[in-house]
């Protein structure tokens, strides 16, 4: 095999650059920060040298770094993979040995550049894979496309949204020892658990002759899109100080992978493929795929430097929601105030409490549509308004709640019908598997590519937040379509369209109502991925809403969304003391604040403590919309009994804010680094601080203290 440079590309401060092989005709795609050009090494050619090889009859080439595909996709009927990986993954089948190298094309315009590369076989098909980068950016987008330009029809059962090898260029054979992997768990009310490992615990050493390929891939099948997982992967190579990763926007099924077979490391990603998420598509002559979009990044640095690059690129989706959303107001949700339980009564109390406080949405939550005969958790549907708990109807509480200066939202959980619902029966416009509708606790999907079912939706959703003169929407999700839906092509497929399906309805709604500000919820924080992220103002960031361990799922997402749409609880009690209530209400500095609880019978001295906070936030709030976050502290592995501490420093536009958490068996001090010259601007918390000598030294209260220090300079 031969290897030679296509062509390469400065974007920014990284060297992106295309190896081809014209023996093969396959074109890959690698990537290094230009600043570590003098660290990179010519990669031996073959494995020939090594005793264990040598030793070997014949006079094969032994080749150690074949180039990897940029483009990664299997059409049914060719040749799997082999090299016993089977299974495990799709990539390097016999559909990309028979595709070569077309063209390439790079065009400078909107402030930077497109690189499109074409790929094509002889009866007409072909792929395109296209590289986009902005002056103003430091992360690539990557979309890929499959056409169908021959007379036959064909059938895809893989298609990456992204494929990126040569990991790493900075050693010239298989890297011993100097590759690490990050990923993030995530499961319900704990999201964003950080994973780093070592390649070797990953068991994805290369095979000593090349003859076994190995893969680690994985993600999540059905439509809760960071269940178990979210979709980024980065790989470190410690030794350089350099990462490459890359974050996928899709809400359905999805995986990611990291592959190995040589001397280098691939990372790819895309939709679920039918190995792992029962998915196959045809594609007739004529016809074409695009895959799911991508964002990719690498940086000489850490993974932070590596997520806050990944993560900007969601500003300009946030940018275009309503103007209201620009200083990021604060939000109440009355849900952990009545419980599924809301009223005309309870709402415009809460609301009369709220007036001035600096609060702008009053967001009623679910159980506004219940009947004599249904609860909250199942009675959605049907979408009529209670007539006990509203008998003004839902326009006079909305009417009420805007007298006392306050934007009203409602909730829905729009795309699932519940079993006491008799939209419930709505049979043929449901999703179907196996010729039923699939149901899962008590609940059922609306099939999102019928044309009655979105009339439906249009008229009960769209509608009624119009007639009502709501301002704020939030959408939640409380479970998932699991594998897919009936679909003459695949289970997998009829899933891939129910998602489009909901990306139109969502569009649909911004189109007519484009005031309205939307929140994206999905039993808490499920569907945190970028395309969700971007249909939407802001976004619930768990179900942890009372719990000790929100400052730690918190903090974590801000390597995995922007804080100015992370919307984080404070739910407040009566019996709250001083110490409780400023660890429940620092925690939101760390995001969007938004309270609940028994808001209107706290006592006075806890009442001005939350005004006092809401003040804070105001202050505090260019900070969280536009800023750098660096994470410190030493707990142990729980997060269900944290112990020790955390503190987050934000930085922006020379401000600075500190939000520190301690819990149990707390320091009695805490040393943090913070050098440049500051002067303490406000605080909220009654802990003892000092700063001296590039050296930030707090003493907390005790056990599960909190507290914010807003900084400005000297």
């Amino acid at each position: 095999m031969q290897r030679e440079i296509l062509a390469q590309f400065q974007l920014g401060d990284v060297l992106v650059r295309y190896p081809h092989d014209p023996a093969t005709g396959v074109v890959g795609l690698e990537m290094f920060p230009v600043g570590k050009q003098s660290d990179v090494v010519t990669p031996r050619a073959t494995l020939r040298g090594e005793p264990f090889i040598d030793a070997l009859p014949g006079d094969d080439g032994w080749p150690a770094r074949p180039v990897e595909s940029l483009l990664q996709f299997k059409l049914a009927g060719d040749e799997y993979p082999g090299a016993f990986v089977q299974g495990h993954s799709m990539r390097n089948s016999g559909s990309i040995g028979r595709f070569r190298f077309l063209s390439q094309d790079c065009r400078d315009g909107d402030g930077g550049k497109a690189i499109e590369t074409w790929l094509a076989e002889p009866s007409g098909l072909r792929a395109r894979h296209r590289l986009e980068w902005r002056e103003c950016d430091g992360a690539m987008t990557v979309s890929c496309r499959f056409e169908n330009g021959s007379e036959r029809e064909v059938a895809l059962e893989m298609f990456a949204s992204f494929s990126l090898a040569g990991i790493t260029p900075f050693d010239s054979a298989d890297a011993c020892g100097r590759l690490r992997v990050h990923r993030f768990r995530s499961v319900w009310s704990a999201e964003a658990r950080h994973e780093c490992r070592a390649l070797e615990d990953l068991h994805l050493e290369r095979s000593w002759s090349g003859a076994g390929a190995f893969s680690e891939r994985f993600g999540q099948v059905g439509t809760m899109s960071v269940r178990k997982w979210f979709p980024f992967v980065a790989v470190e190579d410690v030794d350089a100080g350099v990462l490459w990763g890359a974050m996928l926007g899709w809400a359905g099924s999805w995986q990611m992978e990291i592959f190995r077979q040589h001397d280098d490391v691939a990372i790819s990603g895309g939709l679920a493929d039918r190995e792992f998420g029962h998915w196959m598509m045809r594609v007739p002559p004529g016809g074409h795929l695009d895959a799911p979009q991508a964002v990719m990044a690498c940086v000489a640095g850490d993974l932070d430097d590596l997520c806050d690059r990944l993560t900007a690129m969601q500003e300009s989706a946030v940018e275009s929601h309503p103007e209201v959303e620009h200083d990021l107001p604060v939000v109440f949700n009355e849900w952990c105030t009545t419980w599924g339980d809301p009223s005309h009564e309870n709402l415009c109390a809460i609301a009369e409490k709220l007036e001035n406080s600096g609060v702008t949405y009053l967001v009623i939550d679910a159980g506004w549509y219940k009947s004599e005969e249904s609860d909250w958790s199942s009675g959605h549907g049907d979408w009529v308004p209670s007539a006990k708990l509203f008998p003004g109807g839902l326009r006079a509480t909305a009417d009420a709640i805007r007298s006392r200066g306050l934007i009203p939202g409602l909730w829905f959980e729009m795309e699932t019908v519940g079993s006491q619902s008799r939209a419930f029966q709505a049979g043929e416009h449901l999703l179907m598997r196996d010729g039923v509708p699939v149901t899962v606790r008590q609940r059922r999907f609306w099939d999102l590519c019928d044309h009655r079912a979105m009339a439906y939706l249009e008229e009960k959703v769209i509608g009624l937040l119009d007639q009502g003169g709501f301002g704020y929407l939030k959408v939640d999700y409380n479970e998932t379509a699991g594998i897919g839906c009936d679909h003459d092509d695949s289970l997998g497929e009829g899933l891939r369209l129910q998602v489009e399906g909901a990306y139109g309805f969502f569009k649909r709604i911004r189109e007519r109502l484009p005031d309205l500000v939307v929140e994206n919820c999905s039993s808490g924080g499920h569907r945190l991925e970028p395309s969700m992220l971007g249909m939407t103002a802001m976004s619930s960031f768990s179900d942890a809403h009372e719990l000790v361990e929100i400052p730690i799922i918190a903090a974590n997402l801000h390597r995995l969304m922007l804080p100015r749409q992370n919307q984080i609880w404070a739910v407040l009690h009566p019996s709250d003391d001083r110490r409780r209530l400023i660890y429940s209400l620092a925690a939101t500095f760390l995001g969007r604040m938004c309270l609940s609880g028994g808001v209107r019978d706290l006592p006075e001295e806890s009442w001005h403590r939350v005004l006092e906070a809401i003040r804070l936030y105001r202050r505090a709030a260019p900070i969280i919309k536009s800023g750098r976050s660096r994470r410190h502290g030493e707990m142990g592995s729980s997060w269900r009994h944290p112990r020790g501490w955390q503190a987050v420093l934000r930085t922006s536009d020379g401000a600075a804010m500190w939000v520190f958490h301690a819990f149990g068996q707390a320091p009695d001090e805490l040393v943090l680094p913070f050098s440049g010259g500051w002067e303490l601007e406000e605080s909220m918390g009654d802990m003892t601080w000092e700063l001296e000598q590039g050296q930030l030294r707090i003493r907390p209260e005790g056990d599960f203290s909190a507290g914010v220090l807003l900084f400005k300079p000297a």
